[in-house]
This record gives C-alpha cells, structure tokens and sequence, in this order.
C-alpha cells in the first residue's frame, strides 16, 4: 500500500502526460501530490521534512511550468530536490557533525556509529548521482524522453533501497546475533 501511494502521483503524470501532454500531467502531478500528502497526513498525523520539501517543489515548479507555459521548470524539480538533499546532508554530516539519517531513523534502527556514516554517504552519493542524471536528461532529452525516464528511472531507487537494505540486514542481523547469544554458546 505504501509503496503504491509513493509512485501513484508518478503514474499518474505519465497516464495524463501520454494522454494529453506536459501541462495536464503537471496539474495531474501537483493534485495527486496533494491528495497524496493528505493521506499520508491522514495516517501519520504528521509530514516529514522530506514530505513537506517534495510537496513545495512540486507546487512550485508545477505553478511555474504552468503559469509560464514552459515544461524546462518541472523536469528541472527533480535535479533541485536531489541536489538539495544532497547538500543538507552533507552540510549535517560534515558540516556540523550531525547525522541527519540517525537522527530520522535511529529509533528504529541500532546501528554502530561507522555504518550510520556509511549510510549517509551512500545518501549523499546517490542523490547526487540522481541530480546529475535528471540534469542531464532534462538538458539534453526530449520531454517525451524525459517523461519515460521519469517512469522507467525508477529502477534507480529501488536498486539502491534493495541495496541499502541488503546491507543493513547485513549488519541489523549481526547486531541481533550479539545481543541475544544463543543457548548452545559457551560461557
């Protein structure tokens, strides 16, 4: 359910993108977007800083390609949204030596101090990664190239949080093993 609450302002862009151009499929983004930040409001009692920073990007960028009629705003939004989380976590993790994913997350998770640096630098990395990549295909593509990696680029992300889970598996079921010693273990 999450999962598809995620991607389904994104389908839902490219279903009236595909039907009737950039411009319904900006005003189709920007009212799922709502819809989406209102259900997810509707469940958590709350929005992430994340959340929050997606939606106003969104509206703003959608309010610019729209009202200006020029599609380089909304397919410039996601480069904007990458490179920006790219810099607030590392201006957290080296700027001011916070960790802004163990802060987020570390209620959840126990973690060792080096694999929560690691995961920031992963963070920090692939959202850098993603920034150059929309960049570059906003730049130099087609909008109807573009609007086919939007959807198809997908795999990027999800590559990376099978990835980062794959890792910390790794490193959740260690922790588990040391903290709960079996009861065939010698004293």
């Amino acid at each position: 359910m999450k999962l598809l609450l995620d991607f389904l302002p994104l389908l839902l862009f490219f279903v009236a993108y595909k039907l009737q151009g950039i411009y319904a499929g900006t005003a189709v983004l920007m009212a799922a977007t709502c819809v989406q930040m209102a259900i997810i409001y509707a469940i958590d009692k709350k929005l992430t800083t994340m959340h929050k920073a997606t939606l106003a990007l969104i509206l703003i960028f959608g309010a610019l390609t729209l009202g200006l009629q020029d599609d380089r705003f909304i397919k410039w939004k996601p480069t904007v949204l990458y490179a920006a989380m790219a810099l607030a976590l590392a201006v957290a993790l080296w700027g001011y030596r916070k960790n802004f994913l163990r802060v987020m997350l570390g209620s959840q998770l126990a973690l060792p101090d080096a694999v929560w640096h690691r995961l920031s630098v992963a963070w920090v990395l692939y959202c850098l990664f993603m920034s150059t990549l929309n960049g570059y295909v906003a730049a130099f593509w087609s909008t109807d190239a573009w609007a086919d990696f939007k959807l198809w680029g997908y795999v990027f992300p999800l590559v990376f949080i099978v990835g980062q889970a794959l890792y910390l598996t790794r490193h959740i079921e260690h922790d588990a093993a040391d903290t709960h010693p079996s009861k065939d273990a010698q004293p």
